[in-house]
């Protein structure tokens, strides 16, 4: 019967309830994060956030306070190393209790409980919202101006992008078809070039030919003139 008992006695003597707090503690600390029923969860959050608090002053009247509950160094370091800076600004409620449902094997009601400030997920979304939120100003004197302006410009920028874009394919394709035209003319040139240097040599034993034959129809004529004077 708990007659004017605050403290939850979990079913565990004081010694007993002692060494699991520390333990839990101490796994929480390092960890940050641990599953545990609801009960032992309650009792760990008024039992570390206290030590938490102390670890925001790093003396070595601070170290010893806190060294006594837990009788773990590695935990003391990380908590005045680590988490002391990084809840400094926080002025409580360091932790965070998360229900996850029943245990199989007695259906007691499960937690997961974890530091606030080391949490990504939470922080990080925080972060995001926060950078998102800005404040629109309504552009000139007059009450025609609204939200609708930033649409506007952003419409016609994707308009100047896209036009850009339509100019510099038309501007490659001229180019390659330039590039696909300009051999085959350079071809059809060499090929007439050949065909001019050919041509006067092959009519020129035509006309040496030609002058052959006018040179033996003189003859002939000149002997036939002797002939008729004889």
């Amino acid at each position: 019967m708990r007659n004017r008992n605050k403290i939850n006695q979990l079913g565990r003597t004081a010694s007993h309830r002692s060494a699991l707090m520390m333990n839990l503690a101490n796994a929480l600390i390092t960890h940050k994060r641990i599953s545990t029923t609801i009960a032992k969860a309650k009792a760990l959050r008024g039992y570390v956030e206290p030590l938490i608090t102390k670890a925001k002053n790093d003396t070595t009247h601070s170290r010893r306070l806190v060294f006594r509950h837990l009788q773990n160094k590695e935990a003391v370091a990380e908590l005045f190393r680590e988490v002391g800076p990084k809840v400094a600004d926080r002025p409580g409620g360091y932790t965070r209790i998360i229900k996850t449902g029943f245990r199989s094997g007695d259906s007691a009601e499960m937690c997961m409980i974890e530091l606030v400030d080391f949490n990504e997920v939470y922080t990080t979304d925080s972060k995001a919202s926060a950078a998102k939120k800005t404040r629109r100003s309504r552009r000139g004197s007059g009450g025609g101006a609204s939200a609708d302006a930033p649409a506007a410009e952003q419409k016609a920028a994707t308009e100047k992008a896209v036009a850009a874009e339509v100019v510099e394919e038309a501007v490659v394709e001229t180019a390659e078809e330039v590039k696909e035209e300009a051999p085959i003319e350079t071809a059809e040139a060499a090929v007439e070039e050949v065909a001019e240097t050919e041509a006067p040599a092959q009519e020129a034993p035509a006309e040496t030919e030609s002058s052959e034959d006018a040179g033996d129809e003189t003859n002939e004529s000149d002997d036939d003139k002797k002939e008729a004077s004889n």
